[in-house]
């Protein structure tokens, strides 16, 4: 072999080497998440896939809230991340309909995808997996029911029996609190609409009725007789969340109403210092509904690898992937195969177990107000509003009917700030 017979070769050697090299860059994506419990999908996929890359990146909630939609604004971000605000992110989403089995999703996601499929989205695209649903509902100390020799209310008890009731075991058990409630439009909404109220109309604009108003007159009234402490709602400014589930912790409070990604910490923290369940959704004259929230797999626009993104949500939706990202992440499945058989969760408590089921049990018995209000892009625009102003009229700021047409102005402002 000469020389330039020599150099042609190594010159071709070096062109396969770049291409090859080029061609495994480009089958990387990169994917985040709140904790490991990917990581065995991703193994799984990798193994099943030669050639592909998919990096987990583990980050917090906040980068979730607050880091990743300014990402997305400016072009950037991970190929596929778990979402939270699955309406607000919505113009962001790839859509997956080309590269996943639409019917399957259809099939076991049904409803919730339409939270995902933003305002001039294809109705019938996919938009990511909604692998998890998050339920709210109410955690009860057991113990002190039985201190003060009161029953759990019914199965089907109303907002007012609880209230009334766990104001009764306070008073027999000198227990600080009676009943506390996140300071969060989101739990608020679950009882709000168990009231009747709408929230917002199939137009995406917000609806201001009776149900909304009798729903915070009874609020209100709990803040006026003791029944809620008036430093939690009333005390903190704005539209700031406060989690009050230390209170509960500490057996300072009789009932709190939260929500099931409490379930592990809860678990954690209790443990034997007093028995706790979880109850079924309180009623209203309407409905006896939680509030689902939850969070979802998305893949975005800007990737550079469509194909690869969808191949990979769509593995990770296969049944026996699923179960293992939930089961590890102690979630509530939203696929409709897992909520009908259940599931198993390896490593939690049988407390918890039970727990589980009972907010399992109460994703049939959502309102089609509450999908309907958890997937409208300006969500979150209400709820902060419901917050400031219910806590406004909880400090004599204004009265409930003055609320309500703020609530309505400030959700108006957000929409029409948008559309601009």
């Amino acid at each position: 072999m000469n020389c330039l017979t020599r150099r042609f070769a190594a010159l071709t050697l070096t062109a396969a080497a770049i291409s090859l090299t080029g061609g495994a860059q480009a089958q990387e994506i990169t994917v985040q998440a709140l904790d490991q419990y990917l990581q065995p999908v991703i193994d799984a996929f990798e193994a099943e896939n030669p050639g592909t890359k998919v990096n987990l990146e583990v980050v917090s909630y906040q980068s979730i809230a607050e880091s990743l939609p300014v990402q997305l604004a400016s072009g950037g971000g991970p190929d596929i991340s778990v979402v939270t605000d699955l309406g607000g992110l919505s113009k962001y989403y790839l859509d997956l309909t080309p590269y996943v089995d639409q019917a399957y999703f259809e099939e076991q996601f049904g409803m919730v995808l339409d939270w995902m499929r933003g305002k001039g989205a294809d109705p019938n695209g996919i938009y990511g997996l909604p692998d998890s649903i998050t339920v709210t509902g109410g955690f009860v100390n057991k113990t002190l029911f039985e201190q003060a020799g009161i029953d759990l209310p019914a199965d089907d008890a109303t907002w007012t029996e609880w209230g009334a009731a766990a104001h009764a075991v306070a008073e027999a058990t000198n227990t600080d609190f009676p009943f506390e409630m996140d300071r969060s439009g989101h739990r608020f909404a679950a009882m709000a609409i168990s009231y009747g109220a709408e929230l917002v109309d199939d137009e995406g604009m917000p609806v201001i009725d009776e149900g909304l108003r009798n729903a915070i007159e009874q609020f209100v009234e709990w803040h006026r007789d003791g029944t809620m402490p008036l430093d939690l709602w009333g005390a903190v400014g704005g539209a700031t969340m406060r989690d009050n589930f230390t209170d509960f912790v500490n057996a300072t409070t009789v009932l709190y109403y939260g929500g099931s990604w409490q379930l592990r910490r809860l678990d954690e923290e209790v443990g034997d210092f007093f028995d706790w369940k979880v109850i079924d959704s309180p009623c209203g004259v309407a409905a006896c509904s939680a509030m689902p929230g939850g969070g979802a797999l998305a893949g975005f626009k800007h990737t550079d690898e469509p194909e690869l993104v969808g191949k990979f949500l769509n593995f990770a939706a296969r049944d026996e992937n699923l179960r293992t990202m939930i089961s590890s992440a102690v979630n509530i499945p939203t696929a409709q195969s897992m909520i009908e058989s259940g599931i198993e969760y390896r490593g939690v408590s049988d407390k918890v177990q039970s727990a589980l089921d009972t907010f399992i049990n109460q994703i049939p018995k959502m309102a089609p107000a509450a999908y309907r209000f958890q997937g409208w892009p300006f969500q979150r625009a209400m709820m902060n509003s419901l917050t400031t102003r219910i806590s406004q009229v909880i400090n004599n700021e204004m009265d409930i009917d003055t609320a309500l047409e703020r609530v309505d102005q400030d959700v108006r402002l957000a929409i029409s700030a948008a559309q601009n």
